[in-house]
């Protein structure tokens, strides 16, 4: 068991801790924010429509390829078994509908006859 005065503990505030590369910190409060990707530059307001519905479209599939480039993909094993997966469920629930439906079919029968 080791003593106590052999054990040095370091305590580390937030300010002491390095900021990342990758984080941008705003001016107002220090707060450290994810990188966004840069949304075109907003037209006057009143410029051209059909430029500024360019300019939306042009910037939400910008925003959608970003989005896009951020997902970790699944290995073609793992989509395989996830496949198999959901067509078992299905299956399963495709049984147990029609074996209710059959239930319920010979239940109103004896009731109604």
């Amino acid at each position: 068991m080791a003593k106590s005065e052999d054990t040095k503990v370091t305590r580390i505030s937030a300010k002491d801790t390095p900021t990342p590369k990758s984080a941008k910190t705003t001016k107002d409060k220090g707060i450290k924010a994810i990188a966004e990707p840069k949304q075109p530059k907003k037209a006057r307001k009143g410029g051209n429509p059909i430029i500024k519905g360019l300019l939306s479209i042009g910037g939400y599939f910008k925003g959608a390829w970003f989005e896009l480039r951020q997902v970790r993909w699944p290995t073609r094993r793992a989509t395989w078994g996830l496949t198999l997966a959901v067509i078992l469920f299905s299956a399963f629930f495709v049984v147990l509908i029609l074996l209710l439906d059959f239930v319920f079919q010979y239940l109103f029968e004896l009731i109604l006859s």
